[in-house]
């Protein structure tokens, strides 16, 4: 747990490089959204509509997002963890029943576990896309297990045929946390329609965002029932189905469910911003390219890669340090590149190393060696549509400037 502490405090203590001016004068953070004038005008849109929460326009960007993924059904929800929360409810998962994840994730993916009554199984990451390890979930399988949760990290799809080909071995369900992942792609066809259910997130600093958001596709029409029932309390109709001269009134609570549903500004913020998700997507893409043709002969840092069956979304664009080449370790470089005013950060602090886990689930530093190795040795740095090319560059000339500050 020292890593993370000394993550969380590295606020408080002096810049890593003394004297000198900083590469940039104003703070990069390393995400933020894009917002223009065609979301502004979607959202005026719905104050004159009648409808403030879920309404048409919710149902629109429903039909939208489906048709772009290719799947029958979305579900829009007011969060990725609504999504999956709604998923794990959906398949049943109950006290006693086991569900197969990664370490290596937000700790929401695994929090909706428990708030079912089930076990979070973690299993150790590969080395290179930093996903969930088929062979890691092979070893872990029992006849508790219901369900595997991979999380396409950083948007880089993972061994989805793998995958698949053990699910259907041991008749377990597939729920994907594509909360990275709108608008990358596994063998040529969209993430989305790979599994029994797939949930993505539209906070601000993902590929598209809603605000705060997230919506569920699937091709099963049961398990989309059920979430648009678990979205609202359980019950059988949502308000438009209830409200209106030729509505009918009348409902029933057929399961316990939540408030997770969308409200009409987030959904229309949401249609104009999956309008321009190709445009982002090109830019998140070029920014990339000139991060990997300006790091790619350093030998201190080790660059992501895209495997041959993947098309990355490029939500994430981490380096790893190689420490063996340099004087201070990730968490000083960390500190060195923030007072250059370039907001990097870490994706993510291990589930097994958060407190919680360690005092109820009995985690401890060690149990998963390829996902501390990376962990410890990861950085995220700025990659958004917004960037200028000054902004790019001043990220390139601060890693430069660390790295060769630092290097042994």
């Amino acid at each position: 747990m020292g890593d993370k502490k000394s993550v969380m405090k590295m606020e408080n203590q002096k810049p890593a490089i003394e004297g000198g001016k900083p590469v940039r004068e104003t703070f990069l953070p390393y995400a933020t959204q894009w917002i223009g004038e065609e979301e502004k005008n979607e959202v005026m849109k719905v104050f004159d509509s009648g409808w403030l929460t879920t309404g048409p326009k919710v149902r629109q960007f429903e039909k939208d997002v489906a048709d772009y993924v290719g799947a029958k059904y979305a579900i829009a929800v007011n969060s990725g963890t609504a999504a999956l929360h709604c998923c794990v409810g959906a398949i049943n998962i109950q006290p006693g029943d086991e569900v197969i994840t990664t370490p290596f994730t937000f700790l929401a993916t695994a929090n909706v576990i428990i708030y079912r009554g089930g076990k979070p199984v973690l299993v150790d990451i590969d080395e290179e896309t930093y996903n969930i390890d088929p062979n890691e979930i092979r070893k872990k399988i029992t006849t508790r297990t219901k369900a595997i949760i991979p999380m396409h990290y950083g948007g880089h799809p993972c061994k989805m045929d793998e995958i698949k080909e053990i699910a259907q071995k041991h008749n377990l369900y597939i729920i994907e946390d594509a909360a990275h992942a709108l608008s990358a792609e596994y063998q040529d066809e969209k993430i989305g329609t790979f599994s029994d259910l797939s949930c993505f997130s539209f906070h601000p600093v993902k590929n598209i965002t809603t605000a705060e958001g997230g919506i569920i596709t699937t091709n099963n029409e049961e398990l989309a029932k059920f979430c648009v029932m678990h979205r609202t309390h359980g019950i059988t109709k949502e308000a438009m189905e209830r409200y209106g001269k030729d509505a009918d009134w009348g409902y029933d609570m057929e399961r316990l469910g939540h408030r997770y549903n969308m409200t009409e500004f987030q959904a229309a913020l949401g249609v104009a911003q999956l309008k321009k998700i190709e445009k982002f997507q090109k830019k998140r893409e070029e920014i990339v390219a000139q991060y990997n043709q300006a790091f790619f002969a350093m030998p201190e840092l080790i660059l992501p890669s895209v495997k041959s069956y993947a098309k990355s979304s490029w939500h994430l664009y981490p380096i790893r340090v190689n420490n063996d080449l340099l004087k201070v370790d990730r968490n000083q470089l960390i500190r060195a590149l923030k007072a250059e005013n370039i907001g990097v950060n870490v994706h993510y602090i291990p589930i097994h190393l958060h407190s919680y886990y360690q005092k109820n689930y009995g985690f401890k530093a060690g149990d998963f060696p390829v996902c501390e190795r990376i962990y410890n040795s990861i950085i995220t740095l700025p990659l958004f549509p917004k960037m200028n090319t000054q902004d790019v560059q001043d990220v390139i000339n601060a890693v430069k400037k660390v790295i060769n500050y630092y290097k042994k």
